[in-house]
């Protein structure tokens, strides 16, 4: 099964992690005020079922999903609702929000809670537990947890690789979680490999962390079948295609999705997170983020409240530094620079990079030179040249011939590509144009 270690193709960037790979995760105080966006997870916003004026508790459900993929919505800290409006959102948007104003000296505790054996719950209890605790893939998409525990019957689960990869660069969260919390995540495998019916679960884990693998591996159950597998460092390993490829050497054909080759792939602060729900009773309410780069003074490995402002988060770690430039919510291969300190951490919030001048540098593009890097580079084996310039010439349905539906978005080809065209922004801006296309014409 360890025979592939790796996938074709891809980037080597720097790892970065030396700031916080060895630093302790700590919790942030509570801030005077949270706000929490409706759409914070894959799928449909949640729907507000509280009002301005109302008190809540530390785990109250503020919102309720709306529909199969979405996810329920709660109060991170005791407090009261003071608005319900639009806010800025990480995507650059303004998103309707719940603004709880947070009780100065309450002792942040939860309303007392039934904690469900989850080993005598059905199939569809251990589901439902999961949706109503708002658990979303911590790993960056912030996909609802529970469809993923339930794919359709007609498409068996055989093996549930577990991603604990974080190729992303300075990205720390996931490589803590297992150091501090591998039992944690012994029991979330447990846990989805009954609903999954799967027989066996494979971890893959990047050799530039072996402590997480052998914290893993020392914690591995004797009654499962349950291993770990070092893989090559590269970049986008932690993409579900790539992993499997890399672990299992199947090939997810394009258009399909992991459960047509028998597998899921679940992030490892997702499988801690859902064996909290069972361990606490608690929702989905804090998550660890990594706080780093050389324009933060105090870089860290954070356990913080969904709903956390950045500007909260940077004044804990000791502000920014005088050069600092530019801040990344996510990873700088994938993730999003911010305008707003006010914006919101949410639960796909892996990290947040402050990037200080010699991090950054403008670099003006310059015509294509056809000199191929960035098809050597694609991980999914897309034209990337030739996509960017059906994307400058606005052919969006040639684009949709080319397989632009397949880009994974990570940035490999902008990477690579010596004329600093931005092919990724580029076709993501092509994608959002061919949905709403799409939605024109129907």
């Amino acid at each position: 099964m360890g025979f592939w270690h790796s996938f074709r193709h891809g980037v080597h960037p720097p790892d970065l992690k030396a700031l916080t790979a060895a630093i302790p995760i700590r919790r942030l105080p509570y801030p005077d005020e949270i706000v929490l966006p409706l759409r914070q997870h894959a799928g449909n916003p949640a729907t507000p079922i509280v009002r301005v004026g109302d008190r809540v508790e530390r785990g109250d459900t503020l919102a309720r999903a709306e529909g199969h993929i979405s996810a329920p919505v709660h109060a991170s800290a005791a407090g009261r609702v003071t608005a319900i409006e639009l806010w800025p959102h990480p995507d650059g948007t303004h998103a309707p929000a719940i603004r709880i104003a947070v009780e100065r000296y309450s002792p942040q505790a939860t309303r007392p809670r039934v904690i469900p054996e989850w080993e005598g719950l059905s199939h569809e209890e251990l589901i439902a537990a999961v949706k109503d605790a708002g658990v979303v893939g911590l790993g960056g998409a912030a996909f609802p947890a529970h469809v993923k525990l339930a794919p359709p019957p007609e498409f068996p689960i055989d093996t549930l690789v577990v991603n604990g990869c974080e190729c992303e660069p300075y990205l720390t969260t996931d490589h803590r979680t297992m150091v501090e919390y591998p039992e944690r995540v012994q029991l979330g495998i447990r846990i989805m490999l009954k609903c999954l019916g799967a027989k066996r679960a494979v971890v893959g884990i990047e050799r530039n962390k072996p402590d997480a693998v052998d914290a893993i591996r020392n914690t591995l159950p004797d009654d499962l079948d349950v291993s770990v597998l070092d893989l090559t460092v590269k970049y986008p390993q932690g993409a579900e295609k790539m992993l499997i490829k890399a672990v299992l050497g199947r090939d997810v054909p394009s258009g399909r999705l992991p459960m047509h080759v028998g597998v899921v792939v679940q992030n490892v602060a997702s499988l801690a997170t859902i064996a909290e729900v069972f361990e606490t009773g608690l929702p989905l309410i804090e998550r660890i983020v990594t706080v780093t780069g050389l324009g933060i003074a105090r870089p860290a490995n954070l356990l913080v409240p969904v709903g956390t402002k950045l500007r909260d988060l940077i004044e804990a770690c000791g502000g920014m530094t005088a050069d600092a430039r530019e801040i990344v919510f996510g990873g700088p291969m994938m993730g999003m620079a911010q305008a707003d300190l006010d914006v919101p951490i949410t639960k796909g919030t892996t990290g947040v990079v402050v990037l200080s001048r010699a991090e950054t540098r403008d670099q003006p593009s310059l015509p294509c030179i056809k000199c191929g890097h960035c098809l050597d580079a694609c991980p999914v084996f897309l034209n990337p040249q030739h996509l960017g310039a059906l994307a400058l010439a606005d052919r969006y349905a040639e684009m949709e011939q080319a397989h632009l539906m397949d880009c994974m978005l990570c940035g490999c080809c902008s990477y690579v590509c010596p004329s600093h065209i931005p092919l990724s922004q580029l076709f993501a801006a092509s994608k959002a144009r061919v949905r709403k296309l799409k939605v024109l014409a129907a």
